[in-house]
């Protein structure tokens, strides 16, 4: 039965396929007589004309891909059904088959020829009368059609494969819709701006610099402000604290406005480096514990993503991801780099500079700057209301050609059946949603805790773990390092940046080679082992603690990390439920919360921990991220058959 609905679609495919060819050939003889009798209004119609055949064969796309998905699921529900790997027999077997009819709903090798002949007569029908170059012969310059923009993105998630480029893209969990609307992408257009998304990288950098700028000297300013060494963890943690609060209202602030926000983060966090930094001068813990509060308020990272999900256009979407996981990784490791750098001691008038209060002053003079900045370049995008996009949904239906007919027809009897991939291997409660419920964005947390199946539960569980061991490893570094090894600061700080370098290679290597030898699935459950195997090489047992045992066991704990988030974010991009792409209580603010808790309660950790002693803090910090982490390992293992 299966492979009779295959061949169905592939027949439709073709048939279609065959409909647009026949289409572009009449359009193609209509251009040859243009070329014998220029007439500009004629000429007008036929762009206008390639440009429905392009909308038609997007519709194509859209049906292939939601067949696709269907597949997918019943080959799943066969192997969660019988407990046999039926996939694996059912792909091996039918896609390497000379009459293979797989191939085709996969390949689509004859859409590809479609995309090409509607790119290059547009081409030559734009600006280029009277010319004898064709698109071939002038590569380097770029078609400015939305309508092509759109195909070939759809084509890109249709011929989905793993590189570094989305494995870095989806580190940064920006959701998008399963399936894109075709008038999407001109409102994206018309709402980027290319100096207002690398202010918003430049916030996500400077923010991860803010946070880490401090970890290599947290424990010498709690000690000079009269407080125990492993104050630091709470010093460190305050800013997660805040953190929870923010992003919440951040989020919800990004749905009227991405200017205001950011110019309310600026100042915020310079006022917070103030603060910090002139804590050592009144000699107060409680003006120190304030200021990092203030920094964790000013959190704007909820918005960062959302502009890019929101305002970046659909075709440099994933580079601009890429581009937001990247520059948390810079920030992670010059933070602690920079603190290295700031070792000097002078007063100022009646200000104190050390290595304790530069790094706030370094970074309140940098949120200066960038509020400057932001207050000149930014360019507040339109916010489109639910009345604006009601006209462009109603009129998309309008076309009753065949294609529109039967883009339901094989295998999904209705767009109902287009259901999350996760949303299936639940049992119904006997309630229905429409289209537009299954479209709405989650704007209450109870409406989004719904939305959360086991596999979701689980995956934001091994996020909770890894954020949990990471924040272990760095915040109580200093302290350790100083009580085992007597590390100054300049030697904690290279340790730190050294960690925080290797984001970017380890992220290359698992998402260009290593996530095209494995299946996402196996790659999680050895990354959280090896997670598992770091945190058991760094307990001190029995022989003296020596400097190779904690930085080789420090290195293979974050790397592991390192790779399982990636990991975990991209498994997580794909069973999340679509509706998760929008409205306030999204799926990049639920993990950002999963991972700032952890953060805030591994901090609190270290700060109860040092009462017991620093002799005893490393085994006593180390302990529950053994049980968690074992914990995460057993859940993905019930759960590791549903996790594609």
């Amino acid at each position: 039965m299966l492979d009779n609905q295959i061949e169905k679609i592939v027949l439709f495919l073709l048939e279609q396929q065959g409909l647009l060819a026949s289409r572009l050939d009449a359009l193609g003889k209509q251009q040859d007589a243009l070329q014998e009798e220029p007439d500009f209004s004629r000429i007008s119609d036929l762009r206008e004309a390639y440009r429905e055949v392009g909308r038609d064969l997007l519709k194509l796309l859209f049906f292939v891909e939601v067949n696709a998905i269907g597949l997918r699921k019943i080959l799943k529900k066969f192997d969660k059904r019988f407990g046999y790997r039926f996939t694996d027999y059912y792909v091996k077997t039918r896609a390497n088959h000379p009459y293979s009819q797989l191939q085709q709903v996969f390949k689509h090798v004859g859409l590809g020829a479609v995309v090409g002949a509607i790119s290059r007569n547009l081409a030559e029908l734009q600006d280029r009368q009277g010319s004898y170059l064709s698109i071939y012969d002038q590569p380097a310059l770029p078609l400015q059609e939305p309508v092509i923009d759109t195909i070939r993105a759809a084509v890109d998630r249709l011929s989905y494969s793993t590189n570094f480029l989305t494995f870095l893209g989806q580190h940064a969990l920006i959701m998008q819709e399963e399936l894109p609307m075709p008038t999407e992408e001109p409102v994206d257009d018309q709402r980027y701006h290319f100096m207002s998304l690398i202010l918003n990288l430049a916030n996500t950098f400077l923010y991860m610099v803010n946070t880490y700028i401090i970890v290599p000297t947290a424990d010498d300013y709690s000690m000079s402000l009269g407080a125990a060494a492993t104050v630091c963890g709470i010093v460190i943690g305050a800013m997660a604290v805040a953190q929870i609060f923010s992003s919440v209202y951040f989020s919800a602030w990004s749905n009227r406005s991405y200017f205001r926000p950011l110019i309310f983060s600026s100042i915020v966090l310079f006022v917070g480096n103030v603060m910090y930094a002139m804590a050592y001068d009144f000699n107060s813990i409680a003006v120190l514990l304030l200021g990092r509060l203030f920094c964790g308020l000013g959190s704007a990272r909820a918005v960062n993503r959302r502009y890019i999900s929101d305002c970046v256009p659909l075709k440099i979407r994933m580079q601009a991801s890429a581009g937001f996981v990247s520059a948390s990784a810079l920030g992670m490791a010059c933070g602690p780099a920079l603190a290295g750098l700031l070792q000097v001691k002078f007063k100022f008038y009646k200000l104190t500079i050390n290595q304790n209060t530069l790094p706030g002053w370094v970074m309140a003079f940098a949120w200066l700057v960038y509020l400057i900045w932001l207050w000149i370049s930014f360019r507040e995008p339109a916010h489109p209301t639910d009345e604006t996009h009601a006209p462009e949904s109603a009129a998309g239906p309008a076309n009753n050609d065949v294609l529109e007919k039967g883009i339901t027809e094989p295998l999904l009897i209705s767009s109902e059946a287009h259901q999350d991939d996760d949303e299936d291997d639940v049992e119904c409660d006997g309630s229905e949603e429409t289209a537009e419920e299954s479209r709405a964005p989650v704007n209450s947390i109870g409406a989004a805790y719904r939305l959360l199946t086991p596999s979701v539960k689980v995956q934001l569980l091994i996020y909770f773990m890894l954020k949990y061991a990471m924040e272990i490893l760095l915040s109580e570094s200093s302290v350790v390092t100083t009580y085992y090894f007597n590390w100054t600061t300049g030697k904690v700080a290279i340790f730190l940046a050294c960690l925080g370098l290797t984001v970017l290679p380890v992220n290359v290597v698992v998402g260009s080679y290593i996530s095209n030898m494995f299946e996402d699935r196996q790659i999680l459950l050895i990354s959280e082992i090896m997670v598992c195997l770091g945190i058991l090489m760094s307990f001190h047992v029995v022989i003296p603690y020596s400097v190779p045992q904690y930085v080789v066991s420090g290195l293979i704990m974050f790397v592991s990390a390192e790779v399982l988030e990636g990991v975990n974010l991209s498994l997580l991009s794909r069973v999340m439920s679509s509706r998760l792409s929008r409205g306030t209580f999204n799926g990049g603010l639920l993990s950002t919360e999963a991972g700032t808790i952890a953060r805030v309660i591994a901090d609190a950790t270290i700060t109860l921990a040092g009462y017991l002693g620093e002799n005893k803090l490393l085994n006593v910090t180390l302990l529950p991220s053994l049980v968690i982490c074992i914990m995460s390992i057993v859940a993905t293992c019930f759960t590791y058959n549903s996790l594609y």
